[in-house]
């Protein structure tokens, strides 16, 4: 039993998290989310090391649940779950890294290809596989330059191209458009070409949003993920990687690999979260959950424009975008600056809040 002093400690540490939660609107995390009736679990030391389809006689596991977890964001994304393979990662670092890792085990003489606005997991991912890449400019909405992804790939026409198509950027939530990508690359003469989807953020609501940018598996993609604290806001980091399950066998037999997965020993925590989630909001669900936010963000960019504020946001994005904040409004609400600011409306966002950094915003010009 803990003493007096380091119970203190640790009473002090969740009043100041749950004060922190109460008052962010700069980061893509969901708030006001319950999976008490999950803690049950904590007990027990699960592992769902290795591929979560393959056989194992460690069975203190979650296994069965994470398969579904991969079937049902397989038919989400537009693909035969029979001929998709995935498995629940440790986060969106993991699932990048994951895709770019096939593409290059595919095409070992790839060139990869990602925007400026990528997040910075991609720039470690290629560094950490020694992927020779390029890095694109973009439009103002985040989304990639085409006319430059043709220049740059018409300097390495002869080498297969390895791309990571955003589904919502860091900080603007601009898309790619899968489709457009490899049209363009085709149009430079390639024809060897791998599409990784990072969709952290909007993967669970990109079927939704309108007009709808292509963005999986029928639109052309290779690999997708897809955060789990971001928009289902589970407790954990988590995410989920998405395959087509030739890529993945090709690799397996070319390499002494018994085990599919980068991380191996893996939570089996997090794919009940993630099951919980799903199959509480169902398809049906997602998409209410999804409109219910989209609507607070369109609030929240006319509201702060009305008050004098140049906010902008992509079509039925969640991220408003904001002129720099300064550094204490910025402390106060936790909220992420670059170039520009940025709102997230995520599930648990409330009118309150908005109303709340609105009237602060005003104050502070």
């Amino acid at each position: 039993m803990l003493d007096q002093q380091h119970k203190r400690r640790i009473d002090d540490l969740f009043e100041a998290m749950k004060a922190a939660n109460e008052s962010f609107l700069g980061y893509p995390f969901a708030k006001g989310f319950s999976y008490e009736s999950l803690w049950r679990f904590m007990t027990v030391s699960g592992n769902n090391f290795g591929d979560p389809f393959g056989r194992q006689s460690y069975r203190v596991n979650s296994r069965i649940l994470e398969c579904e977890v991969i079937e049902f964001f397989a038919r989400l994304f537009r693909a035969a779950p029979s001929e998709t393979w995935g498995y629940v990662t440790s986060g969106g670092t993991e699932g990048n890294t994951y895709g770019l890792y096939l593409g290059r085990e595919l095409f070992p003489n790839g060139v990869g290809y990602f925007s400026c606005d990528t997040h910075s997991s991609v720039s470690k991912a290629v560094r950490l596989l020694r992927l020779e890449h390029v890095v694109v400019q973009v439009a103002r909405s985040g989304e990639i330059d085409y006319d430059d992804l043709a220049r740059q790939a018409s300097r390495y026409r002869h080498r297969p191209a390895i791309v990571v198509a955003n589904t919502g950027t860091t900080m603007k939530e601009g898309k790619d458009d899968v489709s457009k990508v490899r049209q363009v690359l085709n149009g430079v003469g390639l024809e060897e070409i791998y599409i990784h989807s990072d969709a952290a953020l909007c993967g669970p609501y990109a079927p939704f949003q309108k007009p709808r940018t292509p963005f999986d598996f029928l639109d052309g993609v290779d690999s997708i993920m897809l955060s789990g604290h971001k928009f289902f806001g589970a407790p954990v980091p988590c995410g989920v990687v998405l395959a087509r399950k030739k890529h993945v066998q090709r690799v397996l037999r070319t390499s002494n690999y018994a085990d599919a997965t980068l991380s191996g020993s893996r939570s089996a925590y997090t794919p009940i979260v993630l099951w919980y989630a799903i199959r509480k909001l169902g398809v049906e669900g997602i998409k209410r959950t999804f409109e219910q936010c989209e609507g607070l963000a369109g609030y929240a960019v006319d509201q702060l424009r009305t008050r004098g504020t140049d906010a902008w946001r992509n079509p039925s994005a969640l991220t408003v975008v904001l002129p720099p904040v300064d550094e204490r409004l910025g402390a106060k609400w936790q909220i992420t600056t670059q170039d520009v600011s940025r709102v997230v409306v995520t599930p648990g966002t409330t009118k309150k809040q908005i109303d709340a950094l609105v009237e602060a915003m005003t104050i502070d010009r």
